[in-house]
């Protein structure tokens, strides 16, 4: 069997990091992986219009529970020194964040999804199954301009998938949440 993974990651020191993780079960096996002919930002683009309008599938994050959980946990690496948090979103069925990494980014992101998945399949009352898909979909960010974008690309995700009118009014956002402090430089 053929790895469809899009590997490898390399991870430079003291740059930003796009990072987006999704439910496990969120995209169908015949849907999933993207066509192989993409680009890595072209297969991002494919699985993030997907998940931003599926109803089909699991959709555990709309739970407000669960939501809370994702968020408080995106707070505490920051609290614990894994992360600089710039901006996030936590949409139904996926997560996108931009943070600057103070740690190997796999080890944050193995401690981030471990630690939610085992609070949300607590709450869900699930044990021995998968919460999130095992591949996370990361990009570096290269300058101040691209930084600007991915901050309004993830803070309109929820405007883009026509859940609110604007990013300040879902609640389940750095927009909402006030947490725009930060830049590429700082």
């Amino acid at each position: 069997m053929q790895d469809s993974r899009r590997l490898p990651h390399r991870y430079p020191l003291g740059r930003w990091l796009f990072v987006t993780w999704h439910l496990h079960g969120s995209l169908p096996h015949n849907r999933y992986p993207p066509p192989a002919h993409l680009s890595a930002g072209g297969a991002f683009v494919w699985m993030d219009r997907y998940l931003d309008t599926t109803q089909d599938g699991p959709l555990y994050l709309r739970q407000e529970p669960i939501a809370r959980t994702i968020v408080a946990s995106l707070r505490r690496g920051v609290e614990l020194g894994h992360y600089e948090l710039r901006s996030w979103v936590v949409m139904a069925n996926h997560v996108h964040a931009l943070l600057l990494p103070l740690v190997s980014p796999s080890r944050l992101l193995g401690s981030l999804k471990g630690a939610t998945a085992r609070e949300a399949n607590r709450i869900l009352g699930r044990t021995g199954e998968s919460f999130w898909q095992a591949e996370s979909y990361d990009h570096w960010v290269r300058n101040a301009d691209e930084f600007d974008r991915i901050v309004a690309y993830i803070e309109s995700n929820p405007v883009k998938a026509g859940l609110v009118g604007r990013p300040e009014e879902y609640p389940w956002s750095s927009a909402a949440a006030g947490e725009r402090a930060g830049g590429a430089d700082s």
